[in-house]
C-alpha cells in the first residue's frame, strides 16, 4: 500500500470534501440500520405477538437499553392502534419506515456528492503533476521511453486510481460503520446470535481474500501491455506513409496483433479473479444465512427465547452486514489494481531530474561577450561523442559546424541549450557557467531551428508566437516576412488563423520550416542554434529558407550545424569535425585551400 498512500497525498487539498463524505457516510450507516430495526415493531403488529403496554414506559421500568427500546416501541404502536385502530398504525410504521430509508438513500447521495469533487480534483492533480514532470525531465529521459507508455499512464492509470480510492473510502468508512452500527442493533436483539454469525463471517472472508494475491501483478502486466499497445498505434499514426510504402502493414498487424492477444490472457485472468469474489460472497453470505435460520430457528422454536419478528428482523440486519462485507472484498481487489497503477505514477512523478537550476542561479538578462566551450567531454551511452572538445563563438559571429553523421555536431546544440548537461569542462556565456544561469533566462537568450520543423495542430498565429503569446498582428507579420513565408501565409484560407494540421501536415516541408524560422524570428534572441534547418528541403525550398536564415541571423550571434556545406560559406569560422574532435577550423576559402576534410567533404557535395 506504500505507492497508494503517497498517491493519497493528492488529496489533502480537498480534505474537507472527505470530512463531508465521513460525515454523511456515519449518518447513512446510522439511518441504514435504523430503518432496518423499524421493521420489527411494524411484524410484531402483524403478528400480535406482544402483550400490550398502555403505559409510557421508562428506564427502570423495562430494566434495560433493550427492553426499554421494545416496550417504548410497543407503546407507540397500541397508543395508535387505540386511537386510530390497526390499519392506521400499521400506515404509521410504514410511513416511518419510507422515511427512515428515504433519509438513508440521502444521506448516501450526498456522501457520494462530495466525493465525486474529490475524486475529480485527484484525478485533475495527478494528471497536471505529470504532465508538469513530464515537460520538466529532460530529454535523455525519454530517449529509450515509449511515448503510449506516458499516454498510458497519464489516462488509463489515473483513471483506475480514482475508482480504486472511491472504493477504498466505501473499505474504510462507508462499510465498515454500516457494519458497526448494524452489529450494534443486532447485539441489542440477540447477542447469542451475533457471537454465532461472527464465527462464520472471518471464514468466509479468509476464503475471499485468498482470491485476490496475484491481482496486483496482474494489473501491473495488464498497464504495461496496455502502454505497448498504445505505443503500436501512436508510431502506426505517425508513420502511415512508410508503413504503406514499405508494405509493412501485415507486420505492423501481427505486432499489434500479438500485444492485443497478450493484453486479452492478461485482462482475462484479472477479470476472472475479480469476478470471483461476487458469487463466492454471495454463496458464503448464504450460508451464513442458512446455519443463521438453523440456529435462530432453534431459538423461537424450541428454547423460545426469540419471537418470531424479532428473528426476521435480524435476518434483514444480517443482510445489512453481508452486503458492505461483499463490497469490502470487491473494494480490496480494487485498491490492489490501484496500488500497481500508483506505482507507474510515481515512477514519473518521483523520478529526479539531474538537470535542474542551481540553488543561486542567476536570471541573466542580456548577452554581452560571447559562448566559450571549454574542454568539453559527453557520452550518451559508454562511447564518447564528444572529446575535449573546446570553441569559441563570439558575439556577433557565426560559427559553423559540419563533419559526417555522428561527429558531434548536434550534440553541441544539444548542450549549449543544456538540453543535456556536460559531463567533463564548462560551457560558458559571457564568461559564466551556464549551470550557474537559469534554465528559463538562458534559453530565452538563444533561437532555435531545428531539421525537423516541429509545429503543433494550431493556428498560424499560435505556432509563430510560441514564445510570446501577446505578440502584435503586426510583429506576426514582420517576423512572416523576415522568414519568406508570410507570401504563402497571406494566401491561407483564413491567414494567420488557418490550422495548418497535426504537426504542420497541411504545408509542405519549405513552409514548415520557414514558420519554424518565423517562430525564432519573433523570440527576438541575440544567440541562434540553426541545427541543420535545411538538410530535408528540396533546391527551390531551400534556397528561400536560406534567404530566410540569413535575414534572420543579422547581427545575431549564431551557431549553424550545416550537412549541405553550400549553406554556410559566408560563415566567421567554420569548425570541422571528426568523431567528437575538431580536425580542422577556418573560413570556406581558408579550408578549400588546406585540402584537407573540409575540402573532401565538399567535393563529396559536388560543390565548386
Amino acid at each position: 500500500m506504500k505507492f497508494f498512500k503517497k498517491v493519497m497525498a493528492f488529496a489533502k487539498p480537498y480534505q474537507h470534501f472527505a470530512f463531508l463524505n465521513i460525515l454523511f457516510n456515519i449518518l447513512y450507516a446510522l439511518f441504514s440500520t435504523l430503518a432496518f430495526l423499524s421493521f420489527i415493531p411494524m411484524l410484531q403488529v402483524l403478528f400480535q405477538q406482544q402483550e400490550p403496554i398502555f403505559e409510557k414506559p421508562s428506564m427502570e421500568s423495562s430494566g434495560g437499553l433493550k427492553e426499554y427500546f421494545s416496550d417504548y416501541a410497543n407503546f407507540f404502536i397500541n397508543q395508535r392502534v387505540e386511537e386510530k385502530g390497526q390499519i392506521s398504525a400499521l400506515i404509521t410504521i410504514c410511513i416511518m419506515v419510507i422515511v427512515l430509508f428515504f433519509l438513508k438513500n440521502l444521506f448516501g447521495y450526498l456522501a457520494k456528492y462530495f466525493i465525486a469533487s474529490l475524486q475529480n480534483g485527484m484525478l485533475r492533480d495527478i494528471r497536471y503533476k505529470i504532465y508538469e514532470k513530464i515537460t520538466e525531465l529532460p530529454i535523455s529521459f525519454f530517449t529509450e521511453k515509449r511515448k503510449g507508455d506516458f499516454i498510458s499512464r497519464i489516462t488509463s492509470d489515473v483513471q483506475v486510481i480514482q475508482t480504486s480510492f472511491l472504493k477504498m473510502l466505501e473499505m474504510f468508512v462507508k462499510e465498515p460503520l454500516t457494519i458497526i452500527f448494524t452489529l450494534a442493533g443486532m447485539i441489542l436483539i440477540s447477542w447469542k446470535l451475533t457471537i454465532f454469525v461472527f464465527v462464520f463471517l472471518p471464514i468466509s472472508g479468509g476464503i475471499i481474500s485468498a482470491i485476490g494475491k496475484k491481482l496486483k501483478s496482474d494489473s501491473t502486466k495488464a498497464q504495461e501491455e496496455s502502454a505497448h499497445f498504445l505505443s503500436l498505434v501512436e508510431e502506426t499514426l505517425s508513420s502511415l506513409k512508410i508503413i504503406k510504402g514499405f508494405n509493412a502493414e501485415e507486420r505492423f498487424r501481427k505486432s499489434f496483433g500479438d500485444s492485443v492477444d497478450r493484453l486479452n490472457r492478461i485482462l482475462n485472468s484479472l477479470l476472472h479473479r475479480q469476478q470471483l469474489a461476487s458469487p463466492m460472497s454471495e454463496f458464503l453470505g448464504v450460508v451464513v444465512i442458512t446455519v443463521i435460520l438453523w440456529f435462530g430457528g432453534r431459538m423461537v422454536l424450541i428454547d423460545e427465547t426469540l419471537d418470531a419478528a424479532t428473528f426476521i428482523g435480524f435476518l434483514t440486519l444480517t443482510y445489512n452486514i453481508l452486503t458492505p462485507a461483499k463490497n469490502i472484498s470487491k473494494a480490496s481487489y480494487s485498491i490492489r489494481e490501484g496500488n500497481a497503477s500508483a506505482e507507474r505514477i510515481l515512477e514519473i512523478i518521483e523520478t529526479e531530474t539531474n538537470i535542474r537550476d542551481e540553488a543561486d542561479a542567476i536570471d541573466k538578462k542580456s548577452f554581452e561577450n560571447g559562448i566559450t566551450i571549454e574542454n568539453i567531454s559527453f557520452a550518451y551511452e559508454e562511447e564518447k561523442v564528444l572529446k575535449n572538445f573546446s570553441m569559441q563563438v563570439k558575439k556577433g559571429q557565426s560559427v559553423a559546424l559540419v563533419g559526417q553523421s555522428g561527429s558531434g555536431k548536434s550534440t553541441i546544440a544539444n548542450l549549449v541549450t543544456r538540453f543535456y548537461d556536460v559531463q567533463e569542462g564548462a560551457i560558458k556565456v559571457d564568461g559564466e557557467n551556464i549551470k550557474n544561469i537559469t534554465k528559463k533566462s538562458l534559453r530565452n537568450l538563444m533561437g532555435l531551428v531545428t531539421q525537423d520543423s516541429i509545429l503543433f495542430n494550431d493556428t498560424v498565429r499560435n505556432n509563430v508566437a510560441l514564445s510570446d503569446e501577446n505578440a502584435s498582428e503586426e510583429k506576426i507579420i514582420e517576423a512572416l516576412k523576415i522568414a519568406n513565408a508570410w507570401e504563402f501565409v497571406s494566401e491561407l484560407p483564413q491567414g494567420l488563423d488557418t490550422n495548418i494540421g497535426d504537426a504542420g501536415g497541411k504545408l509542405s516541408g519549405g513552409q514548415k520550416q520557414r514558420l519554424s524560422i518565423a517562430r525564432a524570428v519573433l523570440k527576438d534572441s541575440p544567440i541562434m542554434i540553426l541545427d541543420e534547418a535545411t538538410s530535408a528541403l528540396d533546391t527551390e525550398s531551400e534556397k528561400l529558407v536560406q534567404t530566410a536564415l540569413e535575414n534572420m541571423t543579422k547581427n545575431k550571434t549564431s551557431i549553424v550545424i550545416a550537412h549541405r556545406l553550400s549553406t554556410i560559406k559566408n560563415a566567421d569560422n567554420i569548425v570541422v569535425m571528426h568523431r567528437g574532435e575538431i580536425v580542422e577550423q577556418g573560413k570556406h576559402e581558408e579550408l578549400l585551400q588546406k585540402g584537407g576534410t573540409y575540402r573532401k567533404l565538399v567535393e563529396m557535395q559536388s560543390f565548386d
